[in-house]
């Protein structure tokens, strides 16, 4: 049943970009937007532009603010801000790139990136880069996720923000215990063992069971194993040996050094459980900072990237990036760039990223103060632009990517914690499925 909904959405992509190449430069305005088919221009670099805001509301005022300072250098180009709810951003490009009216540049995060790119809406962007004044401005790491989230071959996407996977601990309780920082994993597992006292409904540790485990799950057992490529050749290395024992190891914590309820947890119902009780760790992104200052105060807690392994490399799984994408229908491509040149330099990308609570893509808007004071974010930020950091890019191109990442393997991941399922069992059944969409993607692609 699975494999027929996908082999039904993979024709439905099929259907839409084959009416995108057909599609004549029709429903064009005066911004110069239309649809996939149309290849646009350079223009003349001013009069006005259309930008869409992949996240629109929760990031309105700050675009807004971005919009109003490139105004102010550039009194000759005006932006037009459309804002588009997070949820409905993929169907309303998708809506356009088959009906026209596509904007200039739009917000595009790397879960989307690939089903944009492929029906041909976005303009390859690494000689605009080459060029530019960003050139060796931004991280590489993010760059290369970027890319990769895009197909491989050609950046579709100037990446402006990251999370990063953030191990949360409580300084108290690890003070108390007489534990080192969980540094790297076997400090980590140390500090699960000896912080949990069941009798006292107290756990070293709380493990993403619900929606959304499988990406933080993925994240353990390649940062433990120090695997650097989710694929060798067109086969991914999630089932390889060393990444089953790793797996083993993570999920023996479960019940032993964790809750039972965090088989069903999502991220609010863990974050909210870790805030409140005696958990000593938590693993989760950047985006809970401000959750744990209220419920915790500043100085019972700490939040640093995930462990290392013993000699200090790093090894972590790619986070979604956001960044903004160049629409090859526009008609004023160059007035388009200026507009992503200037939201991505070093003051206008550390303003956004610090009303986001992101990390920046510019490495100079890393080292602004307010990362400075904010010690999560700091070390984020040095994770990831740091040489000792390996990232393993998830294959987020994949068209099936999400089904079986969540859909799919959720549920399964529960039966693992149960002891409903082994640990290989598991990473066989995932690896199957990411072997027959990769054949999918090279076959197609």
């Amino acid at each position: 049943m699975k494999s027929s909904i996908r082999r039904s959405r993979r024709a439905a992509t099929a259907v839409a970009l084959g009416s995108v190449l057909a599609l004549t430069a029709t429903a064009c305005g005066d911004d110069g937007s239309g649809g996939a088919g149309d290849k646009g221009g350079e223009g003349s670099g001013k009069g006005t532009i259309t930008f869409w805001d992949n996240n629109g509301g929760v990031r309105t005022d700050i675009w807004k603010q971005v919009i109003a300072d490139f105004e102010k250098k550039y009194p000759d180009i005006e932006v037009k801000y459309v804002g588009i709810p997070a949820a409905s951003a993929q169907s309303k490009y998708d809506t356009a790139i088959q009906g026209g009216g596509l904007p200039d540049v739009g917000g595009v995060g790397t879960a989307m990136l690939a089903e944009v790119a492929v029906q041909g809406a976005l303009e390859p962007l690494d000689a605009r880069l080459e060029k530019s004044p960003l050139h060796g401005r931004l991280s590489r790491n993010l760059l290369d996720v970027s890319k990769s989230a895009g197909g491989g071959d050609a950046l579709y996407q100037v990446p402006t923000s990251a999370n990063n996977g953030t191990l949360w601990y409580r300084t108290d309780l690890f003070e108390k215990a007489g534990l080192d920082a969980p540094s790297t994993w076997a400090k980590f597992y140390e500090a699960a063992g000896k912080l949990t006292d069941k009798g006292r409904n107290e756990f070293g540790f709380t493990i993403r069971g619900g929606e959304g485990a499988i990406a933080p799950a993925l994240d353990a057992v390649y940062g433990q194993t120090g695997i650097t490529s989710f694929w060798n050749g067109d086969k991914t290395t999630v089932n390889d040996p060393k990444n089953v024992a790793a797996l083993e190891k993570y999920i023996a914590l479960y019940k032993k050094d964790t809750p039972s309820a965090d088989v069903n947890n999502d991220f609010t119902k863990m974050v909210a459980q870790w805030d409140s009780g005696t958990i000593g760790m938590l693993s989760h992104n950047l985006g809970s900072y401000q959750d744990h200052l209220k419920a915790l105060g500043k100085d019972r807690f700490r939040g640093i990237p995930n462990p290392t392994l013993d000699d200090g490399t790093r090894v972590q799984v790619s986070n979604p990036v956001d960044g903004l994408s160049l629409f090859k229908s526009s008609k004023n491509k160059a007035a388009a760039w200026k507009f992503i040149e200037f939201a991505l330099s070093a003051a206008e990308n550390s303003k956004f990223n610090e009303s986001a609570g992101q990390v920046p893509a510019n490495t100079d808007a890393a080292k602004a103060a307010w990362i400075q004071r904010a010690e999560p974010t700091k070390l984020a930020a040095e994770a990831l632009n740091g040489t000792d950091t390996k990232i393993v890019q998830l294959p987020y191109y994949l068209p099936d990517w999400n089904t079986i990442s969540k859909a799919d393997n959720e549920p399964n991941f529960q039966k693992l914690l149960l002891g409903k399922m082994t640990a290989k069992d598991f990473l066989d059944t995932l690896a199957d499925q990411l072997n027959a969409a990769q054949a999918d993607w090279k076959k197609n692609h």
